[in-house]
């Protein structure tokens, strides 16, 4: 009888057993210990933030059970854990999906020189990205810092992305009781139950992105370019966490997209969708080329932009308490959801670097903390271009009006209602601005301004002036120097 030989598939973030080339490989190689390991040692100030950590208790939980229980999770330093199961079961190869993080990426290299040298076979496979980001390349060698040829010149005309993998057969699992840590044991989940409203909204695990992809495509994707604007509306796929932990991959989503094309007038949304997957395929792109990206400027002028401190503004902002509906609501989605409307991440972006002149970083960081979505690369990425200082940016001078912003994308005041309920009963004439009400109005509405709703935090005509001046010295930085 021939034997086997033994080795280990390293889940990290493809939490999922479909088209998983590590995994794959590793059946086909012979009998596999899968494990996963929670590193808090080597992420530095990159630890996963609250929200993140209740997905990942979920999609934990759904994997193992896939695994048919069969999963063994531990915690602390990988390399300290994957050497201690190297040596007791005699592990002949190493399979991991490559993920594109500076620290991850540093400790990886680490790790596969480390068990090498000692003669082990270290496989890694790309899991996580429908292009590497060392294959869309300028002519010259150089990476893109602008999306639409990055998107049209380079990814559109490199080789299409793989097409995906069934599920292997899980037969041969190898077990480690001995060593591995129960899934409460991690303590993934707050010792405050803030997360109870998330539980009936989402659906971690392969069996939940699977269910969102296809209520997606049966939903959203017809009128997606166009609606995929308003908040109230289902033409967004809200995907993201799913793609982020790995549940499915960007080519499941590319390639089920693409069975929907016959169907009539939805070529400009199907196309306008894959280029949102294209985004993030430009998002990991800066983030490898440039990996002090969560860090720096990528348009060094922003160096000495005059960004103020004020924690009353940054308070009010993070508790939505603005003053300005559409900005509070989704703030206040965000902190009940875990979630926001890409629409209204880019005003609340906007209104923070903008017209409050906080450091973009504030807002990453209570991205970082609140979003069950939360990526480095695209939270980095996103930041840094509604800020106007990373690449592609949005341009100093585009400051999003919270006021008309509101009027255009909820009109009817579905999304900031539901949000907002103090405001239910305000006439959506003043729905965005309750400060121009007339008294009898409000009293009518139920609402004394300053102490049932507040008064807006700063005079939105006034902060765009005081915005442009100091967006305007960064051109003279520029001069200067």
């Amino acid at each position: 009888m021939i034997k086997k030989k033994k080795v280990i598939h390293w889940f990290r973030q493809d939490l999922r057993l479909s088209d998983n080339p590590s995994l794959c490989a590793a059946v086909q190689s012979g009998e596999v210990l899968p494990i996963y390991i929670l590193d808090d040692v080597n992420c530095g100030e990159h630890k996963m933030g609250e929200a993140s950590r209740w997905w990942l208790h979920g999609s934990l939980k759904e994997l193992n059970k896939s695994l048919k229980n069969g999963l063994e999770l531990y915690t602390g330093n990988p390399e300290d854990v994957l050497d201690e199961l190297v040596k007791k079961y005699h592990i002949e190869e190493l399979h991991w999906n490559r993920c594109y993080e500076p620290w991850r990426i540093k400790r990886d290299k680490e790790i596969k020189n480390n068990f090498e040298k000692e003669g082990l076979k270290v496989k890694t496979f790309n899991g996580s990205l429908l292009w590497e980001p060392w294959e869309v390349l300028k002519n010259d060698g150089t990476p893109y810092k602008v999306f639409t040829p990055f998107y049209k010149r380079g990814c559109l005309s490199a080789p299409a992305p793989r097409t995906p993998l069934p599920s292997p057969n899980l037969e041969s699992l190898i077990s480690d009781p001995s060593n591995s840590v129960e899934l409460e044991d991690m303590k993934l989940i707050p010792d405050v139950p803030w997360y109870e409203g998330m539980e009936s909204l989402w659906e971690p695990g392969e069996e939940g992105s699977e269910d969102k992809l296809e209520r997606f495509m049966n939903q959203g994707l017809l009128n997606y370019k166009e609606g995929r604007n308003f908040p109230s509306k289902k033409n967004v796929s809200q995907l993201s966490p799913h793609l982020h932990f790995g549940e499915v991959s960007p080519n499941q989503v590319w390639y089920r997209a693409q069975f929907e094309e016959s169907v009539s007038g939805i070529k400009e949304s199907l196309h306008h969708f894959l280029s949102e997957l294209g985004w993030r395929e430009f998002s990991y792109s800066l983030l490898y080329h440039f990996p002090d990206l969560p860090e720096k400027n990528l348009q060094k002028r922003f160096d000495k932009f005059p960004w103020i401190k004020n924690k009353n503004f940054l308070d009010s902002w993070k508790k939505g308490l603005t003053g300005y509906p559409i900005v509070d609501a989704g703030m206040r989605e965000l902190w009940q959801t875990g979630y926001m409307h890409n629409r209204v991440r880019m005003v609340v972006g906007s209104f923070l670097v903008k017209n409050l002149l906080l450091h973009w970083h504030e807002g990453e960081s209570w991205f970082w903390d609140c979003l069950i979505d939360a990526d480095l690369a695209s939270n980095s990425a996103s930041w840094q271009w509604i800020a106007g200082c990373g690449a592609d940016a949005a341009p100093y001078f585009r400051i999003f009006n919270p006021i008309t912003q509101g009027v255009k994308f909820d009109s009817e005041g579905e999304y900031t209602k539901k949000y907002l309920p103090e405001l239910q009963d305000i006439p959506n004439k003043y729905l965005f601005n309750p400060w121009e009400a007339p008294k009898e109005v409000l009293e009518k509405a139920n609402i004394i301004l300053g102490q049932d709703y507040p008064f807006p935090i700063i005079d939105i005509r006034e902060s765009r002036e005081k915005a442009l001046d100091a967006f305007a010295t960064t051109k003279l930085k520029q001069i200067e120097s």
